[in-house]
């Protein structure tokens, strides 16, 4: 019996290239983990850019005779020690550190990717010197050395910004050098240059599209692990001054209180782990999704 042929195209395995391109744009919000961070850490924005209007009072307002007070109609988690609304606090210490987190990761991101652009392409003694403060820096603990830096420099949210990016370019710089290192052999790149074109140019239309998305999906984690030292900071008084709100000093406040008033501390630390959740679960579906192969 023989075969009936099919029509060009029409085979299982004949895929189009618009729909090889349009797979992921259309099967991004399958991946569960991606998912399940948005929701997570859209809940947790909303909540801190709508921090006026879901509460009456003032972060900074104190009122001893209301001194910690448990959770009720007027105060939903209670008060602390100075008569602080427990709630009010938590959102606008979100507020501040989410900001603070999300900007910080900026700079060591730019500057990272820079350095690692300049010592992946063009080698020789750029790349001997680039990647030398990089095993400098690497050598020191981060949490460490972004603490001394910030006990140097003085508590503050400058202070911060500076300690960051003064440790965290490194991993950057690391991960795009590598990128460029496979990148620039590959054939597009190597008829750019025969071309002629500016090394500039090379590296910003050809090589840094094909290799920062392995820099947006770190970027991720390293919003937790700036989340985390924030609050680091904060928790040991290196942070933002008081009276204002901030996750870190509330737990650090609350811990004397521990056993009467736990919500004081276990709230802040609860609210810590869901952002840092959230987060860890976007870079995990963004990089399930980017994987190469990825269907």
């Amino acid at each position: 019996m023989s075969a009936i042929p099919l029509a060009p195209g029409s085979g299982p395995a004949a895929v189009t290239p618009e729909r090889a391109q349009k797979r992921p744009a259309r099967r991004w919000y399958r991946q569960p983990a991606l998912m399940a961070g948005i929701v997570i850490t859209g809940v947790i924005v909303i909540l801190a850019v709508a921090a006026p209007l879901l509460t009456s009072y003032s972060p900074t307002a104190q009122n001893i005779s209301q001194s910690l007070a448990g959770p009720g109609g007027h105060h939903l988690l209670g008060t602390d020690q100075l008569g602080r609304d427990t709630w009010t606090r938590l959102l606008f210490g979100l507020r501040l550190d989410l900001r603070i987190a999300f900007i910080a990761v900026l700079f060591p991101f730019c500057l990272g990717t820079i350095l690692g652009s300049l010592a992946g392409y063009f080698g020789g003694w750029a790349d001997t010197v680039i990647m030398r403060v990089v095993d400098i820096v690497v050598a020191f603990p981060f949490y460490v050395l972004v603490i001394a830096l910030v006990f140097v420099l003085g508590p503050g949210e400058r202070s911060i910004y500076i300690a960051i990016t003064a440790v965290g370019w490194v991993s950057y710089a690391r991960l795009v050098r590598g990128e460029i290192l496979v990148a620039k052999r590959q054939d597009y790149v190597l008829a750019a240059r025969a071309s002629g074109l500016p090394a500039v140019r090379i590296m910003g239309r050809h090589l840094l599209p094909n290799v920062i998305t392995q820099g947006i999906v770190y970027a991720m984690s390293d919003i937790v692990q700036d989340m985390l030292a924030i609050v680091t900071l904060g928790y040991f008084g290196l942070g933002v001054p008081p009276p204002t709100a901030d996750l870190g000093s509330m737990i650090n406040d609350g811990q004397n209180f521990l056993s009467t008033h736990w919500q004081l501390t276990t709230i802040p630390g609860l609210a810590v782990v869901a952002v840092g959740l959230g987060l860890s679960l976007i870079g995990d579906g963004l990089a399930d999704l980017l994987r190469p192969g990825q269907s």
